[in-house]
């Protein structure tokens, strides 16, 4: 009984919406909501403390947000994108020891250009794109784990006080995507960016500092609301 209750809603559902979506137009403003996962694929240097080499540096993990993308069709197929999001939150820790070395709060703006090649009146809308990421890292904050690490491969009766900073990173950013619209204002999002992130990480404490290169590269996955609307 409850299939046929759930295939009721669904054909109700469809039979109500289906007939009013359609494709995007020129002059189209677009918002999407949703929760966004930033996945980082780190690749770190070498971590250089003293005499002691770390040879596979640092990892940093994912966390999830709002994110937020606000888009303007410039034509029927052509849309350009900001992405936005509130900022996100990353655990940073040693690859060679059961570490925690930190974190740190970044906020990923992306602009792209995306195409979208289907018209008519279908609702699925597909799209990639390709772009431009600026990412601004700040509240970094180091572990007392990693200020004890540091003083014991100096050899120091204490932990150091290390301070963590990450340079901004520039990068070329990849997107693709699908909107399924519900009807001409309203649907559905599931979509993908690839961001060229790239950082020098500088721990600098009174006894001395080490520097070294970090690619996060994260995939963005989003999955949210669609909300059309013109000026």
């Amino acid at each position: 009984m409850r299939h046929y209750l759930t295939l009721a809603l669904f054909t109700a559902l469809s039979t109500l919406f289906a007939t009013t979506a359609s494709a995007y137009d020129a002059g189209n403003f677009v918002v999407r909501l949703g929760a966004a996962n930033v996945d980082p694929d780190t690749d770190s240097d070498p971590i250089e403390v003293g005499s002691t080499t770390l040879p596979n540096g640092v990892d940093v993990d994912d966390d999830t947000q709002l994110g937020i993308n606000l888009m303007y069709m410039v034509t029927d197929h052509w849309g350009l994108e900001l992405l936005a999001a509130t900022p996100f939150e990353h655990d940073i820790s040693l690859e060679d020891a059961p570490v925690e070395a930190g974190s740190t709060k970044h906020l990923p703006p992306t602009l792209t250009l995306n195409w979208f090649p289907m018209s008519g009146e279908s609702p699925w809308q597909p799209y990639i794109g390709i772009g431009v990421n600026y990412t601004r890292f700040f509240d970094e904050d180091v572990d007392n784990e990693l200020n004890e690490a540091l003083g014991n491969i100096l050899g120091l009766p204490l932990p150091v006080d290390a301070k963590l900073s990450l340079d901004d990173s520039w990068g070329i950013a990849g997107r693709a995507g699908i909107d399924y619209f519900l009807n001409d204002s309203w649907g559905l999002n599931a979509s993908v960016w690839y961001l060229d992130i790239s950082t020098e990480a500088d721990i600098r404490f009174a006894e001395g500092s080490t520097s070294f290169d970090v690619d996060i590269d994260p995939w963005v996955y989003m999955l949210g609301i669609t909300y059309r609307f013109d000026f």
